[in-house]
């Protein structure tokens, strides 16, 4: 549903549904029986001011009946906040799309703590496109090439490539070079298939039984001497101080469920270097600029449908464990 409400600094107005019925007489009712404990005087405050509005962007005020609009809008009080210190690089623009190398750290679009802080609500600031749209999203610790739709027109034509998985993407990432303890060794090329959920009230996904629904092909590229291991996630205590053998690893995923690549990895005894979350769940500690997970979107390649042609674009980013010699 089109908001009635313009995008403001680079975030759209937040929607709300009122509830057909219940003990609330006025939509104000609702909305202090919703955050009225959190900021009474600033609810009433928007509607005397006529911030708050309907369909077709009629103001309320505090005597709306609740029945009268299904959906209402309005722009929520954002806290400041600190400034990711990574930059994106734009790749590619035209009418229809927006490419670039998104960095670690930073979140596709905004959630929870990140609201400017993420790459759509900074990139329609910085280049005025109000309707910037994601065409895909990257993990927040994941870098490299995403997607945006310019042009609100042509935006269906690309959204059925995606749907229709006509879109390839190669990801990179660097891991030991042979899989851990326990896990029997692996011959490359190999594609993992399982089923896969994630919930959204838990962090992880998980595999279970039942048809698989996630697929990666994964080939190892090159094997080298990482250095001495670190404190880096996943790193035991055993392990602390040893050299290591890493190596760089394509990953070629046929579907696109959440933390694929980083499950289908740690699946094999490879977890990916600096990943909290797999094949462990670490304790949360603020981000270490110094230690990007390292996982990198290297390239998309489709035909586009606009043109007609085969494009392909590619990551100008590299991963830092992949030429230890330069840290």
């Amino acid at each position: 549903m089109q908001s009635p409400l313009p995008v403001r600094a680079g975030v759209n107005a937040t929607r709300l549904r009122l509830p057909e019925e219940g003990p609330w007489d006025t939509a104000m009712d609702y909305m202090m029986h919703r955050w009225g404990h959190i900021d009474p005087q600033g609810i009433e405050d928007r509607f005397d001011a006529g911030e708050i509005v309907g369909e077709g962007g009629v103001p309320l005020d505090r005597t709306t009946p609740l029945q009268d609009h299904t959906f209402i809008w309005y722009y929520r009080s954002l806290p400041p906040e600190t400034r990711i210190p990574v930059e994106i690089t734009i790749l590619h623009q035209d009418e229809h799309l927006l490419v670039v190398d998104k960095p670690h750290f930073l979140p596709t679009t905004p959630g929870g703590t990140y609201i400017q802080e993420s790459a759509l609500v900074r990139l329609r600031n910085q280049l005025e496109l109000p309707d910037l749209i994601p065409m895909h999203r990257l993990d927040r610790m994941t870098a490299g090439v995403l997607l945006f739709s310019t042009n609100p027109g042509t935006r269906g034509r690309y959204q059925v490539l995606f749907e229709k998985r006509q879109v390839q993407k190669e990801y990179e990432c660097v891991s030991a070079a042979g899989p851990a303890e326990g896990y029997p060794a692996v011959d490359f090329p190999v594609v993992v298939r399982n089923r896969m959920t994630k919930s959204r009230s838990y962090l992880l996904a998980e595999v279970i039984d039942g048809e698989p629904n996630a697929e990666t092909r994964i080939e190892r590229l090159e094997t080298f001497d990482g250095g001495a291991a670190s404190g880096a996630a996943g790193t035991s205590a055993a392990e602390l101080g040893s050299p290591r053998r890493l190596a760089r690893y394509r990953l070629e995923p046929h579907t696109g469920k959440t933390h694929q690549l980083r499950v289908h990895m740690a699946s094999l005894g490879l977890g990916i270097i600096n990943d909290a979350f797999y094949p462990d769940l670490l304790d949360k500690a603020p981000d270490d600029y110094a230690r990007p997970l390292q996982l990198l979107a290297r390239g998309i390649r489709f035909v586009d449908p606009m043109s007609g042609k085969p494009v392909e674009y590619r990551s100008g980013l590299d991963l830092s464990e992949a030429h230890p010699a330069q840290r």
